[in-house]
């Protein structure tokens, strides 16, 4: 079983659990787009490359959930400590 489908059926066994599903996927990605409850479309990467597209939108909706959660995303706690902890 390759790592794809692995991921496929992890995504349907969350489904089975009632969890929602949120996918970044590419165009011709048919599986994981009918699994999942929202997508994420990327354009098609070489696959070295598609981690470094990947990131972009999973940090931007990190993000705008920790501001919409009241999280202070400019001072999270204990960051000064894990920087300057050597």
């Amino acid at each position: 079983m390759t790592r794809y489908e692995k991921s496929v059926s992890n995504i349907k066994e969350v489904k089975a659990r009632d969890g929602i599903v949120i996918s970044v996927v590419t165009s011709d990605d048919q599986l994981a787009r009918q699994a999942s409850d929202h997508i994420i479309e990327l354009p098609p990467a070489p696959e070295l490359l598609a981690p470094l597209l990947e990131i972009i939108p999973l940090q931007l909706l990190a993000y705008h959930i920790a501001v919409r959660r009241g999280c202070d995303v400019d001072q999270p706690r204990n960051l000064a400590k894990s920087v300057t902890v050597e």
